[in-house]
Parts: structure tokens; sequence; C-alpha cells
């Protein structure tokens, strides 16, 4: 005879894990839409101690379990900004960034004299979960400060700050830039507006040589007075060019399909507190908001009735589904 399950004895994260994982069973049955939003996911802090902009280890560790419940699966900031996405059919792309560099992001720990990613940073963290979870993707793109003072300057121990850019690049994560020392690009004049943005591309090019730095979190997410700096810009022999650049809020953002999406004024969902829960429950909701795959990256796919909504003219290359 089966025990019976005593609910109240059952914790409420996995009851959530539950109620998501058979809403994600029926919302997966919904036809694709191409079309529909993308969340944005934008981190700070994973410390110990949870505050407004801190998330917990364990905090972290639960967020990827319920999106991977939900039926999201990662996807580079890169990939969007092209409109490469390639998610298995059914699910739902998300992009996680993270602003500010701060160790917890990205740290080393010594055992047994060898030098080693700590499992409890971020970087750590998404190692581990792609060893249980290998489909849903390990990408992430990381907004650092080359400039800042100490914890922030490149994740903190800076005898490790050129090792950890290289492989955060290895592991294939995505590094974006911060300004130089997280700098209300607002309150200066252009020539400073040029060198803080400029000189941050040259520290992260000097560590891994090459890289192409193309997408600017914005401090505070505040523009330079003349908006067009954060586009691009020179300062002495270095150029930047940036084919995204992120707010830090206004919840999800519009398809890279979608003649609403404006790459230079990409909006985002803090994640603090409840906001994660809610954004799921928010798309279970109404699942004709969400982005819904294919399942095929040659192809967009989407209902007859959003066609006016298509940017045909930028994606020429790909074959239109309409259905």
């Amino acid at each position: 005879m089966t025990k019976p399950v005593c609910i109240a004895s059952v914790p409420l994260f996995v009851l959530f894990l539950a109620l998501v994982s058979m809403a994600s069973a029926a919302f997966s049955e919904t036809r694709p839409n191409e079309l529909g939003k993308i969340p944005i996911l934008e981190y700070h802090l994973i410390q110990p101690q949870p505050s407004i902009w801190a998330r917990t280890a364990g905090d972290f560790r639960r967020d990827l379990e319920m999106l991977y419940a939900a039926g999201y699966r990662a996807l580079g900031l890169s990939d969007y900004l092209t409109g490469k996405i390639d998610v298995p059919a059914g699910t739902h792309p998300i992009i996680f960034t993270f602003d500010d560099s701060s160790p917890g992001q990205f740290r080393y720990i010594s055992r047994n004299g060898k030098r080693e990613i700590d499992p409890d940073c971020a970087v750590g963290i998404f190692l581990d979960f792609r060893k249980r979870h290998p489909d849903f993707g390990m990408k992430a793109s990381f907004f650092v400060l080359p400039g800042a003072a100490e914890p922030h300057r490149l994740f903190g121990q800076p005898e490790f700050e050129k090792d950890k850019l290289k492989q955060l690049v290895e592991l294939g994560f995505e590094i974006g830039n911060h300004t130089l020392w997280h700098a209300n690009l607002k309150k200066y004049d252009s020539p400073t507006v040029r060198k803080q943005l400029a000189k941050a591309v040259e520290a992260i090019q000097a560590a891994v040589p090459g890289y192409n730095v193309h997408t600017l979190s914005l401090p505070f997410g505040v523009y330079p007075r003349d908006p067009s700096l954060a586009l691009s810009g020179s300062f002495g022999n270095t150029s930047y060019h940036n084919d995204g650049v992120l707010e830090v809020s206004g919840g999800s953002a519009a398809s890279p399909f979608s003649i609403k999406m404006d790459p230079l004024h990409l909006t985002r969902t803090q994640v603090t507190g409840k906001a994660l829960e809610r954004l799921i429950r928010y798309f279970e909701k109404h699942p004709d908001e969400i982005f819904v795959s294919d399942g095929k990256a040659d192809t967009v796919t989407f209902p007859s009735n959003l066609r006016s909504g298509f940017r045909s003219n930028r994606f020429k290359n790909l074959k239109v589904n309409v259905d």
C-alpha cells in the first residue's frame, strides 16, 4: 500500500519545481512563436549573505533548476544579436548577464595544492549544472570593470586577472564592457566617455588578444549625453563598437526577429528576491508572449497573425515559416 504524502512536509521549493514542471509540459505543446520575448537576466553579487543585489550560491542553483524545469535554455548574447537561436524545439531561450566582475562570479580556490574554480562561484555552479543538464547550455556574458577598486577589478584576486578572462573565453562565456570603473557616463564629457569605453576594451584585449568586445552594459543604465558614444568611438589607438547596449531594467527583451527589437536599448530583468519566480509564472499565464523555439536555427517560425511584426529586411538569409 502506498503511503500518502503529506503536502505540508514537502519543501516549498520542491513543490514549486513540480508545479513548474507540470506547467512546462503543457507549455512545450504551444506552437512555435519566434517573435516572442526573450528574458535577459541581470545578476550582480553571488555571496553567502543575500541582499537586494546579491544571490547566495544556493539561490543561484535554485534559479537554474527552476529555469530548466520551466523549459528555458541558455542562449549567448552574441547569438541573440545575430539571430542565431539554436535551442531545442518547444524551449525558451534565456540570456544570463553578470555586471561588475565581483569575486563571487568567478573565484579560484586552492585544493590539495592545486588551483581550482570555486564550486560556489557563478562559473563553478554553471560547470556543475552542465554536468547534470548538458542540454541546458552554458552561456553567459560577464560585464567587467578593468579599472575598478578591489574587489570589483576583474573578479578580485589580482594575480589571476588575465587567467580568468582567458578561461572565461575558453569555457564559452562572453566578456562585455562595463566601463573602466563603473562610471556614470552622463556625468562626463565626450573624451572621458570615449576613454572609459576604449580603455576597458584595451584592458580586456591585453588579456585575450583579438577578442571582440562588442556589447556594453551601461552603469546605472545611464547613457552618455551624446548617446552615439555608447555605440562607437575611439581613444588613443583603441576603437570600440557595440552591437548591443544593455539597460538595467525594463523587463524581457524583444525577439531579435521582431521589429520592436532595438539592440541599443536592450532591457533586462534584475534577479532579486522572487523576481525570477514572478517572471516564470507570468509567461506560464501568457504563453503567447514568450519566444517558443521551432528547433531550427535556420528558420523563423511564428503565427500568421504576427507577420507584420517580423523584421524581414534584416533576416533575409533565414527561412520563414508562418504557422
